[in-house]
């Protein structure tokens, strides 16, 4: 991996003779009372203030003040006029603008396209307190209360949407928000180097605009500059030949993706774009790309280089306050409420799963904390958190289990374009060794005043049976009642889609976690999780998986559709019916058939609830269709009763005044925690 500067080594802004803020201000009180005249930059965020490292504005906000500049937070301000971008006055630098941890419309919609009325990043859970694709918004709004002063976008609603994308809530495939936005530098992925480098710079009298050398960046230029060697990966759809980099191509070698125009017009084109810019996604061998919009370049650099163990200790060691900001008094904040006794042990996600975005936004390299910096944040939490107990909810991140899992050999590393470390099967160049998390698990449970770890995040099981130690560790000391884990289907067709592994693969966990818990003399059960109407998957796939769920005695109450988040590789397919994964031809290439209309998508969830009297019409009308009508009746055998309880199904919605009876639960997008920091 290529080596980057190290994050705490620039020299100090002149502005760092300040000190460090309680909080970092919200209001000219609050500037005045730290004896401020002006920010250098102003945040402006989605959600609400969290002065967390759980929170892209607070990192980003504390590693700005690190480096000695004045940074102000505006929180989800009134995007209906100019004026709430004007409270803190006019920033000598930027401002930097993010829609919040989460893509502000997966946040205000669900799967089903229905506007939410929750948002758990806002005061007393409160909706609507952000506008739909609030990065746009935002920006809009600072140009207009500062048309100088330029605008740094960033978030993972950036991130997700850095080049021409799918929009599942338009149905249509949308410009680089970027382009939409007006802002002059786009920051993707974990931007903590590339913000530190775009400050220092700006304050030096650069233009963010002029910034074009900076990695995980995008910015728009009139043409490729001379002297670059372009590769069109449009012409590689058409001829049958593969992208991969040659030997002999030149040190400066650019990407060409198919235009805006082209990818809108052309499924095609679009899902070649998708493929080439997930195969460009390691740092040690991205290529950057460009692609047309309009009369502009659209330039990406390569992703960031990851983090080091002592910069990720130095991001999470900042004076955080640890908590919402004052100005919401006694609110409550479920996003924070969630993580307030859970910490943060790294980043990433080698897993590669088509419908997440999480290696898209943090990557595929692992960033672990070393163990002293989570142990002190332990006793943090301990010694400042209210209402702490002893109970630490999470020691975790976008996994439970990959912390400190690397490549064994950095030469391979370096020059690998799989898309995932563990899909078809475990890489043999990768290191499986829980050693160092077992050690972490035994260490944080020793800090005095901790009564009990829990492990919350998501397991990658299959990783898991590699360590039959861990696996015992996790039983005995971290798991209470139940754990949750998602093979996200039982059947081939669609877990190939996912990349996930075969159901065998939770068949043997399955039968080590009972024998630990045998062995530990604890009564535990595994809940797993599983996706309705991902791209490739049939009705006869769900009317399977209703089976085992049935013969294993599941009833899931709260289940998850599918929802395309933009640039995902399943939104890819969902959008061209081609899958990604496999080399993409004008003529040949696989296809990928999708449940794109509410009818179907509502059976596929319908046959996760298989035991809810309100989805039994539904589910006899689906198995007389598909010649499974041996599936209704009375027995054990069987999927649905014949008969349909008083006051339910059709019937009883008609009785009420139409609607729709099924589905009124929407796990929606925040299914699995939110890694820390994830929305920068």
């Amino acid at each position: 991996m290529s080596t980057a500067k190290d994050l705490f080594s620039h020299r100090k802004h002149w502005a760092h003779r300040f000190g460090t803020a309680p909080f970092l201000p919200t209001s000219r009180a609050e500037m005045d009372a730290l004896g401020w005249d002006s920010c250098d930059v102003v945040v402006v965020t989605g959600d609400a203030y969290i002065d967390h490292p759980s929170f892209g504005m607070a990192i980003i906000g504390r590693l700005l003040e690190a480096q000695g500049f004045r940074v102000g937070i505006i929180a989800q301000p009134d995007w209906q006029t100019a004026e709430p971008f004007k409270v803190l006055g006019k920033p000598n630098l930027f401002f930097g603008v993010t829609g919040g941890n989460m893509d502000s419309m997966v946040n205000r919609y669900t799967s089903d396209r229905r506007l939410r009325h929750n948002d758990s990043y806002t005061p007393n859970d409160e909706g609507g307190k952000r506008p739909d694709r609030a990065a746009i918004v935002y920006s809009q709004r600072c140009r207009e209360a500062y048309k100088d002063v330029p605008i740094v976008l960033g978030g993972i609603e950036a991130s997700l949407r850095r080049i021409a994308h799918y929009d599942y809530w338009s149905d249509k495939v949308r410009r680089s928000v970027l382009v939409d936005a007006k802002a002059d530098i786009l920051l993707y992925g974990n931007a903590e180097r590339a913000i530190v480098e775009v400050a220092h710079r700006a304050a030096a009298g650069e233009a963010p605009r002029a910034m074009q050398g900076i990695r995980g960046t995008a910015f728009l230029r009139d043409t490729v500059p001379e002297g670059w060697h372009v590769v069109d990966a449009a012409a590689a759809v058409e001829d049958g030949e593969a992208l991969n980099p040659r030997r002999d191509e030149p040190e400066q070698t650019v990407v060409r993706l198919p235009s805006y125009e082209q990818v809108a017009a052309d499924p095609v084109l679009y899902a070649q774009a998708s493929r080439v810019l997930h195969q460009e996604a390691n740092p040690g061998n991205a290529r950057p790309m460009v692609q047309r919009h309009g009369d502009k370049e659209l330039w990406l650099n390569p992703p960031p280089i990851p983090l080091t163990t002592p910069e990720m200790d130095g991001v999470f060691g900042l004076p955080y306050a640890r908590g919402p900001h004052p100005s919401y008094g006694d609110a409550r904040i479920p996003a924070w409420e969630m993580i307030r006794f859970s910490i943060n042990i790294m980043r990433g996600c080698f897993g590669g799963c088509s419908f997440c975005s999480i290696t898209e936004h943090e990557g595929r390299v692992i960033q672990s904390r070393s163990q002293d910096s989570i142990l002190r944040e332990i006793q943090e939490i301990r010694d400042k958190t209210k209402g702490f107990t002893g109970h630490i909810s999470d020691l975790g991140g976008p996994t439970a289990n990959m912390y400190r899992l690397a490549c064994k050999d950095d030469a391979i590393q370096r020059t690998c374009r799989r898309p995932s470390c563990v899909y078809p099967d475990i890489c043999k160049n990768l290191g499986t060794d829980h050693g160092p998390l077992i050690e972490l698990y035994r260490k944080a449970r020793a800090v005095k005043g901790v009564k009990k770890i829990s492990i919350a995040s998501g397991l990658r099981y299959d990783l898991a049976v590699k360590s039959p130690e861990y696996v015992k560790e996790l039983v005995k000391h971290h798991v209470g009642g139940y754990l949750k884990i998602a093979p996200e289907h039982t059947e081939a067709g669609p877990l190939s889609k996912m990349m996930k592994p075969g159901i065998g693969a939770y068949d043997s966990f399955k039968r080590m976690f009972e024998q630990a818990a045998k062995e530990a003399g604890k009564k535990l059960y595994l809940i797993p999780y599983f996706i309705a109407a991902h791209p490739g998957t049939t009705d006869e796939d769900m009317m399977n998986l209703a089976l085992w769920l049935k013969r294993n005695g599941f009833k899931a109450d709260q289940v998850q559709t599918f929802l395309p988040s933009p640039m995902s590789v399943s939104a890819a397919m969902y959008h061209t019916g081609r899958n990604t994964l496999r080399p993409v031809r004008r003529f040949g290439g696989e296809t990928v058939e999708a449940a794109k209309g509410l009818k179907q998508r509502r059976l596929h969830k319908a046959f996760l609830r298989y035991h809810d009297p309100e989805n039994w019409p539904v589910l006899r009308d689906a198995l007389k269709e598909m010649g499974r009508a041996d599936l209704i009746g009375p027995g054990p055998q069987h999927l649905v009763p014949a008969w349909q309880p008083a006051g339910t199904g059709k019937g009883a919605c008609a009785r009420k005044g139409g609607g729709t009876p099924f589905f009124t639960q929407q796990a929606g997008a925040g299914r699995r925690r939110m890694p820390a920091g994830k929305g920068r």
